[in-house]
């Protein structure tokens, strides 16, 4: 099974990350190539919500997103595909580690360099907005 991992360092503290990560509704501020999410069922620490791609309004991929604040932990896994991004945050002085584990099924392992490319940006994403926020 294809995979990768990469971080970023953001002087944002890990609470200002947390409030951005892990609220699904708030992914397309961030996350490169999501126009919008629609929630769905929620259930504690998990969720069921519905992204559509940036360009393809009619193509709706249903994610199951699990979060744990215990351990500043969010995973989504996406229904469709079976992409699975787990990120995690590490307080590091008085900012923060943004790391992310991204597992791709061997039937879609042509899309690992665009994947790595979209959860380059992102991270980066992430770690601006924190800092503004």
């Amino acid at each position: 099974m294809p995979d990768f991992d990469d971080q970023t360092t953001t002087s944002a503290s890990a609470v200002a990350v947390w409030k951005i990560l892990y609220d699904p509704l708030r992914f397309p501020e961030w996350w490169s190539g999501m126009a919008t999410v629609r929630p769905g069922d929620a259930k504690g620490g998990t969720a069921e919500v519905t992204m559509w791609p940036e360009g393809y309004p009619d193509f709706p991929m249903p994610q199951h997103v699990a979060a744990t604040a215990e351990q500043r932990r969010v995973v989504v896994s996406c229904t469709i595909s079976d992409l699975v991004f787990e990120w995690r945050l590490e307080p590091v002085g008085p900012g923060t580690r943004i790391a992310v584990h991204v597992e791709i099924p061997e039937r879609e392992a042509a899309r690992l360099a665009t994947q790595r490319e979209i959860i380059g940006s992102a991270l980066r994403r992430l770690a601006a907005l924190a800092e503004s926020a």
